[in-house]
């Protein structure tokens, strides 16, 4: 029999909440599939499972906070996972808690019987949401709270997270950051004229779905880079580097109503440009909905931050631990530029770096910013 228990999702999590099921007892699982939500100082985020099986017990009630490691529930035919280092089980007073069935009710509509949990029942009161109009994605046609994140309009105000507690961990992280790693920073001059023209003309060939943003080159050289550059792309634990052989780029997303997250675009590397314009842009439009999942938020090997949307020039951003360097992009802006002995008015951006010095230096961080900027001035390289 496997277990499914409550994930690590960062270094600073100790404990969430159970807000809902997504699956009930009986279901079928497998390997990926979104079985609960879980509410953390992160937000509400979307646990999937790592095992295949069937789900036989639900051990915690919707409401309940618990540790990380805590049994949630129990699988036949699957083993308990082992992606996550062995945590303390859950408290006798939680253990004794009885069993409840999937938490969803019986809503009647016109000419039909829809399903709704109970979380999703109050989000929805709370906006002034009318059900008949969401379609449902949960369990034979339920309603979930993800449905209203992405079916309802206008959304209350009412609706939007408490996001105290995400600033609370957030400014607790970048103190613990601050504190304990030796951070060192760069700054590099890019000249991204030719990325920016290669860019414009790739996307007057194409519809506006298929289009790309200049995000999509940042993201693709700096994976690229990396692999050149191993020490930058791992995790700082216990006093030792354990260096990454996946490359998973967090990129840092404003979520909508204020906080931050910096979810993982997986194998950021391997991917072709249309197919990490469709990631990222699916990523980003969960994340300002307040929906990510486990793995994406407990995963990434580096991050990227870029403000060059607000019309910031340059940055020097903080590393998230137990991460050991995040790259920064400003916007690009005309400025003069010596171009084979001339002056010409060029896209200048500025990229930064702050890396961890116990992990690298400067000269290797010099390295990995040239080696960005070598592959953003060959962009047809990058597909």
């Amino acid at each position: 029999m496997g277990s499914f228990k409550m994930p690590s999702l960062g270094s600073d999590m100790e404990d969430g909440t159970l807000v809902e099921w997504l699956k009930k007892p009986g279901d079928q699982v497998h390997r990926g599939d979104i079985v609960a939500v879980v509410e953390t100082e992160k937000g509400a985020i979307e646990i999937e499972i790592f095992e295949d099986g069937q789900l036989d017990k639900l051990i915690v009630a919707p409401g309940t906070k618990v540790p990380v490691g805590t049994v949630l529930a129990t699988l036949v035919g699957g083993e308990t996972p082992t992606i996550e280092e062995p945590k303390p089980e859950i408290a006798p007073q939680l253990a004794a808690e009885p069993v409840r069935p999937m938490p969803t009710e019986i809503m009647p509509t016109a000419g039909t019987r829809q399903r709704v949990s109970p979380a999703a029942r109050r989000l929805a009161e709370q906006g002034n949401i009318d059900l008949a109009t969401v379609r449902g994605s949960g369990p034979d046609g339920a309603i979930v709270v993800a449905d209203l994140a992405i079916e309802a309009k206008p959304v209350s105000t009412k609706t939007l997270p408490d996001l105290e507690p995400m600033r609370r961990a957030i400014a607790a992280a970048m103190s613990r950051s601050k504190r304990e790693i030796p951070h060192y920073y760069l700054s590099h001059s890019i000249d991204v004229e030719k990325a920016q023209n290669w860019i414009n003309r790739y996307n007057m060939e194409r519809e506006s779905a298929d289009r790309l943003l200049f995000a999509v080159l940042l993201i693709k050289a700096s994976a690229l880079a990396l692999r050149d550059y191993p020490e930058f792309n791992g995790f700082h634990e216990e006093g030792n580097f354990a260096p990454s052989a996946a490359i998973h780029v967090g990129l840092a997303i404003a979520i909508r109503g204020g906080g931050l997250a910096a979810p993982a675009i997986h194998d950021s590397d391997k991917l072709g440009l249309p197919a990490l314009m469709a990631k990222m842009r699916d990523l980003i439009g969960r994340v300002r909905r307040g929906g990510f999942r486990s793995s994406e938020i407990s995963d990434p090997t580096v991050t990227i931050s870029s403000l060059g949307e607000r019309g910031v020039e340059a940055l020097l951003p903080v590393i998230y631990p137990p991460q050991v360097a995040i790259l920064g992009f400003g916007t690009p802006l005309p400025k003069p530029w010596s171009v084979n002995g001339r002056i010409e008015t060029r896209s200048i951006m500025t990229a930064s770096l702050a890396a961890d010095h116990r992990v690298s230096d400067g000269h290797r961080g010099a390295l990995l910013l040239k080696r960005i900027d070598e592959l953003l001035n060959t962009p047809e390289a990058l597909q």
